[in-house]
């Protein structure tokens, strides 16, 4: 029997860590506490920002 593990989520982190006078990263688009806690949530909490909160930031900020 073969136990598989869910493949870690990868940070969206591009090394351009900067704030930007929204408060989010301009590289990533994450907030200050979502950085922080990146290695904290939980792999559906991952997901979650990045399929769906930033892409729906980037999409704001076209």
């Amino acid at each position: 029997m073969q136990i598989s593990f869910p493949q870690p989520v990868l940070s969206p982190c591009i090394g351009i860590c900067q704030l930007g006078d929204d408060g989010l990263c301009i590289g990533c688009l994450r907030s200050t506490n979502e950085i922080g806690r990146w290695l904290a949530m939980s792999h559906a909490e991952r997901e979650h920002l990045m399929m769906v909160v930033l892409p729906r930031r980037e999409a704001e900020k076209s």
